[in-house]
């Protein structure tokens, strides 16, 4: 089998690098998850957003630089694949399709995430003064989608419970976007934190309903340190050393993401005890990726680019929101193995591979033994 607790990093690169086929990778073992149900934003989608037709910035994600490492432009916001893959690959699954591809196999799963979505529904951001993109679709549509799925596979409730009771359910990376659109859109961190309890709680409500339709198995990541971000560190740059910690990361925005994570995780605690027969695992994204700047050069990471994009123009940071990657103008960087950050918001394959090594195997995701649980194939 795959594994990712078995094969070194040089040679799960090795194997990245010339782009074998899932088949050969995955030998047919059994593991106690026959399926996976994402839902999310650019974290995890693996094409929705491209065959929905893509608009506005991120309109070059089907075609070259983006996929360059898996030799293929697939929809996904990278240079090739993303967590969510590499979770699939770990539980001897192949990659999970796209809802909108209706030629797609989905006896695996599906994956109902796409790039901009938000908690929360357009309505509810628009009260707080924040506009979404034309295209964004929020959790609850996802949901919709999820609901229509089921109606048209399952013969009935029982069988629908039936069929998720060994299923994995990936909720997230969601809410994000929400703050995203608010900070570019000029909105104050003070004013944001006041409606982080809305977007948790669309979280846990998400959560609560596949719950009910007879998930058992659930996995819920927090927020990545956005001060980190090539587009953070461009947009919001200041004079003012005292504003950027050791890591040469914005404080007052990875405090932000820090806020989010510690009210899910208290959200996530509650839904534990109410739901004591199902398995709620929350992903920690926010302390994997900070681990993985500490470990970079020991990862093949180039430790004088951690913080900027691969792929882009402009600045310290090689990002500019006005000339994303794939754009006339913009360039490409030899090496996105040795890079974390692709495109100045997502994260290159080599990356999100190291940072699905750590949920699986170094204690980033927990309970731990409910992780071992589930992985243990």
């Amino acid at each position: 089998m795959f594994s990712l607790r078995f094969l070194p990093f040089t040679l799960i690169a090795s194997l990245l690098t010339i782009c074998l086929p899932l088949s050969i990778l995955v030998e047919s073992k059994g593991c106690s998850i026959n399926a996976i149900y994402s839902f999310g934003d650019s974290i995890a989608d693996t094409g929705n957003l491209l065959q929905e037709g893509p608009v506005g910035l991120f309109a070059s994600i089907g075609s070259y630089p983006y996929g360059q490492s898996y030799k293929m432009p697939t929809g996904r916001c990278s240079d090739g694949l993303l967590i969510i893959d590499y979770l699939a690959m770990d539980l001897n699954l192949k990659l999970i399709n796209p809802y909108l591809d209706k030629s797609a196999n989905f006896s695996n799963g599906v994956n109902f995430a796409v790039a901009g979505a938000t908690a929360l529904d357009r309505t509810a951001l628009l009260a707080e003064g924040i506009a979404m993109p034309p295209a964004s679709v929020p959790l609850s549509s996802q949901l919709d989608w999820f609901n229509s799925y089921l109606n048209s596979t399952c013969s009935s409730q029982s069988d629908c419970a039936q069929k998720l009771e060994e299923a994995l359910f990936l909720v997230g990376e969601i809410g994000g976007n929400d703050y995203n659109y608010a900070f570019f859109q000029g909105t104050s961190i003070n004013t944001a934190m006041t409606y982080v309890p809305q977007v948790v709680q669309a979280i846990v409500d998400a959560a609560k309903k596949v719950i009910s339709l007879g998930a058992r198995q659930l996995v819920i990541p927090g927020n990545f340190p956005i001060g980190c971000s090539p587009s953070y560190l461009t947009l919001f740059s200041t004079s003012d050393s005292s504003a950027y910690d050791e890591k040469k990361c914005l404080i007052a925005y990875n405090n932000f993401s820090m806020y989010h994570n510690k009210q899910l995780k208290s959200a996530l605690a509650d839904l534990r005890k109410s739901n004591p027969d199902v398995s709620i695992i929350y992903a920690d994204y926010y302390e994997a990726f900070m681990h993985m700047l500490d470990q970079a050069s020991s990862l093949g990471f180039d430790e004088d680019s951690l913080l900027t994009a691969c792929c882009g123009t402009g600045g310290g940071y090689n990002y500019e929101s006005n000339l994303m990657c794939g754009s006339p103008g913009t360039t490409v960087c030899s090496n996105p193995d040795q890079h974390i950050n692709w495109d100045g918001i997502h994260l290159t394959q080599a990356a999100y591979l190291v940072i699905a090594q750590s949920l699986v195997t170094e204690g980033f995701a927990y309970p731990n033994d409910k992780v071992q649980d589930i992985w243990d194939c």
